[in-house]
């Protein structure tokens, strides 16, 4: 390292990799700098020399790990790559981050998981930023410490992610089963399925109705509707699509003791109840909720709190590096491990799985099945590719 710093090589120079880039030739991510950069793309090379000149690029990531010239890497290349690059640069004792989603499916995921499991002294994260969102690690709190009580529904409708068909068009890879290995469920939503899973637990079963190419030419899914089984009664809905031009993000937990409903990502707001609500139900008369029912006062029943929050793009991707170096240099915990990856990729699996088959599925799904699934769509997709 040079001197306490990491020295991370950034592979893939398109818009995801080009920010970190940024950020760290501008000093904005303590305790870490800019190593190297490699991308396949000839014409990268001429953009990371003019705007990086003293720092090394590589057209081949094999070369820049065993360059010397990076302690660490992060992976902003296609979602197939994320675990045969990090397997490979922990293999040379260099420290690896992935961005999301960890990888198409599971097998795959799994084999880099079993890998990093036998090189412990190396730091292998994930780039769920969102977690570093103090509007979710409060919203986690609040569930962890028993708030509201046990969860009886989840449910989360995210369609912020509207994306027009000249998005799609930008490269012949996006929106394909063999280029990304899915649509918005790999691509824009895996940090709400991430935050699903960490806050509300993984479900045990998932029945999903998916829409491949809805409203855009693609091969791949733009509309998703799962519903979710926890296995202890408790059920969940989860809506993402890339269709909707004004968009909806409202996150809404019920528990036994209240409800927390999160808006745009901003604000929380939390309803206590005064009693457990089956302690309600069981010793409220029918007068007593006709009053309710007739513009009573509601502060008897449940107390109103809101919190609002403010973040700024960027700063969250920052705290992820920054923490990401931090355990390098002195062990401090991290705030995804590398290992969490899997959660979100099986819960998207599965949503997958469910509709391909038309039934409900369990987890943890059968994943040869899925790798053949998978491998049927895209050899329909070579034998009728979509024209744009």
């Amino acid at each position: 390292m040079m001197g306490s710093k990491v020295r991370l090589g950034v592979i893939g120079l398109g818009a995801q990799g080009g920010a970190y880039a940024d950020y760290l030739a501008e000093g904005k991510v303590t305790n870490m700098v800019l190593g190297a950069i490699c991308d396949i793309d000839s014409a990268k090379k001429s953009v990371a020399s003019e705007k990086f000149p003293s720092i090394p690029f590589y057209d081949n990531y094999i070369e820049m790990l065993e360059s010397g010239a990076v302690d660490a890497i992060v992976t902003c290349v296609p979602h197939y790559l994320h675990p045969e690059m990090a397997i490979e640069a922990l293999k040379r004792d260099i420290h690896a981050l992935v961005e999301k989603p960890a990888g198409v499916y599971t097998k795959q995921v799994k084999k880099m998981n079993d890998f990093a499991a036998t090189k412990p002294e190396l730091t292998f994260g994930i780039m769920f930023n969102q977690r570093t969102n103090p509007l979710y690690q409060k919203l986690k709190n609040l569930i962890d410490s028993g708030e509201i009580g046990s969860i009886r529904r989840t449910n989360w409708m995210i369609t912020t992610w509207w994306r027009p068909q000249g998005y799609y068009d930008q490269g012949a890879w996006r929106a394909t089963w063999e280029g990304e290995g899915g649509g918005v469920l790999v691509n824009q939503a895996p940090h709400q399925i991430d935050l699903l899973q960490w806050i509300c637990g993984m479900p045990k079963k998932v029945y999903s109705n998916v829409k491949y190419g809805f409203q855009r030419n693609i091969a791949v899914e733009d509309e998703v509707t799962a519903l979710l089984d926890y296995g202890n009664g408790a059920t969940g809905v989860f809506v993402t699509c890339t269709h909707d031009l004004i968009g909806t993000d409202r996150f809404e937990i019920l528990g036994d003791n209240g409800k927390i409903v999160v808006d745009d990502s901003k604000k929380i707001t939390i309803k206590r109840l005064a009693k457990p609500e089956s302690e309600m139900s069981a010793t409220m008369s029918m007068q007593d909720v006709a009053k309710i029912f007739m513009g009573g006062n509601t502060e008897e029943l449940f107390t109103e709190e809101v919190l609002e929050f403010e973040s700024v793009w960027g700063e969250q991707h920052i705290a992820v590096l920054e923490n990401f170096a931090a355990n390098i240099i002195d062990g401090t915990p991290l705030i995804a491990n590398g290992a969490d990856g899997i959660n979100g990729v099986a819960l998207a699996n599965a949503i997958h799985l469910s509709s391909w088959l038309d039934k409900e599925v369990e987890l943890p799904i059968d994943e040869e099945v899925y790798l053949a699934e998978l491998n049927k769509k895209i050899e329909a997709e070579k034998r009728n590719p979509i024209k744009s």
